[in-house]
């Protein structure tokens, strides 16, 4: 998964995932991909307007504060999106086992029948996880360094 679009053997996991009863993946169903790029865009815009011009504690928490939002936002809506896809079955699919879902994993590994599911980020995942990581100490910096020129007046 891109933040625009879906990618590699999308033809075939909607041809195995058809036997028993799921979705097809296609990126047009997704509104996702039509509003992250712009999200991605204004993260990158805010981020370099804090560092270069608005280099205030306030900014540089607002901006912590909305980044960890979308970043909890994108997991709810993505398991969200997941739960439907793995619940949701054609009822008159191939293989039918009574009372199972196919829910795959939003991180980590899951068997499902015969087939394992693994899910980690990829390098946009572990960009945003840095950057997060990178605003998180940012603040603590800050609060430091407030309560250090707090002591010394």
């Amino acid at each position: 998964m891109y933040a625009n679009k879906l990618s590699g053997n999308v033809d075939i996991i909607n041809g195995l995932n058809h036997y028993i009863g799921m979705k097809t993946l296609h990126t047009e169903d997704f509104v996702e991909f039509t509003v992250l790029p712009y999200i991605v865009s204004f993260f990158a815009f805010f981020s370099v307007l804090v560092a270069m011009v608005l280099y205030l504690r306030k900014w540089l928490v607002t901006l912590s504060a909305l980044f960890v939002l979308f970043g909890i936002i994108a997991m709810v809506d993505f398991w969200r999106w997941e739960y439907d896809y793995g619940h949701n079955l054609n009822p008159n699919a191939a293989i039918i086992v009574p009372g199972m879902a196919y829910q795959p994993p939003l991180i980590g590994y899951k068997k499902l029948l015969n087939f394992g599911a693994f899910s980690v980020p990829d390098t946009g995942g572990w960009i945003f996880i840095g950057v997060g990581v990178l605003l998180l100490t940012a603040v603590i910096f800050e609060f430091k360094k407030r309560k250090s020129h707090e002591k010394k007046v």
